[in-house]
């Protein structure tokens, strides 16, 4: 599905890289410099969606379109998102510039790069100047994740449906884990 600012992303189940979730309007932008990005970003797609929370994911680069990353983002609060999540590797300075656009909280999520194994993503990440921040999580797909499981605790504060669910969530976790055998 194309959108009039990025690319189109290859659909990781029916409905991804659009609207997803129960209501039409979304909450969360999930963001990313490459399409090539979307293996580890379909996490943070696959969670939101689990969680019901209407998103939508798109393909905008800093480098490469930042006029349209610049509006996307100034216009987001207004369209009524209330998180975006922005992925990017190498210089990875979406995360960044998304911040600088908007008072919205933006959780930046480092790609591993070929060069150096995602430490320079993390590094230009997570090494923003004082009075502009960005929530940095774990290179790739386990940063995706829980850039997803991050927002859904923000929204979660004004949501008590989102909040029991995540509580859940939680607590299922805790069953696996002590459920566990060792051979």
């Amino acid at each position: 599905m194309a959108d009039q600012v990025g690319q189109a992303l290859p659909p990781a189940n029916p409905g991804a890289g659009a609207l997803t979730a129960v209501d039409s309007k979304p909450l969360v932008a999930v963001i990313m410099g490459s399409k090539s990005d979307w293996e580890a970003m379909r996490q943070a797609d696959e969670t939101l969606a689990r969680f019901g929370v209407s998103h939508e994911c798109r393909v905008l680069s800093a480098h490469r379109t930042p006029a349209q990353t610049a509006e996307y983002v100034s216009q987001a609060e207004s369209r009524g998102l209330e998180v975006i999540i922005a992925a990017a590797g190498g210089a990875a300075h979406l995360a960044g510039v998304c911040a600088a656009h908007t008072l919205l909280p933006v959780l930046g999520v480092p790609i591993e790069s070929a060069a150096l194994k995602g430490l320079d993503s993390l590094l230009s990440t997570v090494q923003m100047p004082a009075g502009i921040p960005v929530g940095t999580l774990a290179i790739g797909p386990a940063g995706a994740r829980n850039a997803a499981l991050l927002a859904v605790a923000i929204l979660a504060n004004s949501r008590p449906e989102l909040r029991e669910k995540l509580r859940q969530f939680r607590t299922e976790q805790s069953e696996k884990v002590l459920r566990e055998t060792l051979p």
